[in-house]
């Protein structure tokens, strides 16, 4: 499932991605563009904006009625299966794939030394070549999704 979000859930789409989904996400993008996009792309529009899901046009559409992070995510995990799968598939940055890779010097410039030392596994942005380690962030997204999951 491919997913477009409104400026309203960008801390969700990053989510959402670090979760391994397609989600296309632009603070910039109007309601128009986002609905064109979600028609020529085949995706799923998610969004908190009640009048952009009584719009015609915008005919899937998942409306999110909380703010918070935590709840937005509980309202989706009906939706989702693969909320147990963090940092497999998705750059939070511009939605890229992600791949492992080792230890090269390329990702000892890339991080920081103490990082390159503790870490044995990486995993790289196909598009725009970030660079992911399983440090406190992951752990700290992993006790946040048990919490959901709960």
């Amino acid at each position: 499932m491919k997913f477009i979000v409104d400026v309203m859930l960008g801390r969700l789409a990053t989510w959402l991605r670090l979760l391994g989904h397609d989600v296309l996400y632009d603070r910039n993008m109007d309601d128009r563009r986002l609905i064109r996009y979600a028609r020529e792309q085949g995706r799923m529009i998610i969004t908190r904006d009640t009048g952009l899901v009584r719009r015609k046009a915008a005919r899937d559409c998942i409306f999110i009625a909380s703010d918070r992070i935590i709840d937005q995510l509980k309202e989706m995990k009906q939706l989702l299966c693969s909320m147990d799968r963090p940092l497999r598939g998705r750059c939070t940055r511009c939605n890229g794939e992600l791949e492992c890779v080792g230890k090269t010097d390329e990702i000892r410039d890339s991080v920081p030394d103490y990082v390159y030392h503790a870490h044995d596994r990486f995993l790289r942005c196909t598009t725009c070549a970030q660079i992911y380690w399983e440090g406190s962030h992951y752990r700290q997204m992993k006790r946040t999704l048990q919490q959901v999951l709960r």
